[in-house]
């Protein structure tokens, strides 16, 4: 039986997810770095992070795959969650952009959707840019929050994607775009960046060298503090053998006036 165009995506999501490459595991490591951004509103504080990011990337006559995933340190995610996968399936010549449960990043509002996005992106248009996108639904969750499906749609509309709602509620809403080629593929680098492992390597040197010379000044500024306080108990010790000693005088004085 063949599948209808409604069953094809899901037909299509099935064989993805019984595929041997479903899963592997990244084999390339690099290091992200989050900028620092001002506290929002609706998400919070935006501090200095830094995160892992995984890459795999699988091909033979049929189809290609790249996955990519972010690991935060100290912080476990639920399998879905900073994971972004494309499909490239050359007999169709068809790309698919995945998980089937929408792409989700955490910590939020910080461009790691449009990164990951912008790199599948890229990807795609180097293995097939005259290749169709196949569209998808987006998950209705994004749309419960006004402030999460705006920033949702900005990404999306950001890389190319084009959105039609199919409610007047906005909760049901699908994503496409004609072909890979009229994607985007670029992201907020100010927000976003990757670092070598060279760079990675010169960043930990010039911090330990920065916490050497900062441990060299904390210990003379202790030494100097520790100078004072000796000056001050002898001057303390000075003031009091002053005061006795006046008080002595001034008390002979009043002896030898009295007599």
């Amino acid at each position: 039986m063949e599948p209808t165009p409604e069953t094809a995506p899901a037909a299509a999501a099935a064989s993805e997810t019984a595929h041997p490459w479903a899963g592997l595991g990244p084999e390339q490591f690099s290091l992200l770095r989050l900028a620092p951004l001002p506290a929002d509103r609706h998400t919070g504080a935006r501090p200095l992070r830094f995160a892992e990011l995984g890459r795999l990337e699988r091909h033979d006559k049929t189809r290609s795959l790249l996955r990519l995933s972010v690991r935060l340190p100290g912080q476990r995610l639920r399998p879905e969650q900073n994971l972004l996968e494309v499909w490239v399936d050359h007999r169709a010549k068809e790309v698919r952009f995945g998980p089937d449960k929408g792409l989700s990043t955490e910590p939020g509002n910080r461009g790691l959707g449009r990164f990951l996005l912008a790199q599948g992106v890229a990807w795609a248009k180097q293995h097939g840019a005259h290749y169709q996108v196949e569209g998808g639904a987006l998950p209705a969750r994004d749309a419960l929050d006004e402030g999460a499906r705006a920033r949702r749609d900005r990404c999306l509309q950001a890389q190319g994607f084009t959105l039609d709602y199919l409610d007047p509620l906005q909760l049901k809403a699908r994503y496409g775009a004609p072909r890979v080629a009229a994607l985007h593929e670029d992201w907020h680098a100010e927000k976003v960046q990757t670092i070598a492992t060279l760079d990675t390597a010169t960043m930990l040197q010039q911090a330990d060298q920065t916490l050497h010379e900062q441990a060299v000044k904390l210990r003379k500024q202790e030494e100097r503090i520790d100078g004072l306080r000796r000056e001050d108990g002898t001057l303390r010790f000075t003031i009091a053998c002053l005061v006795a000693f006046s008080l002595f005088q001034a008390g002979l004085l009043i002896w030898i006036a009295t007599r």
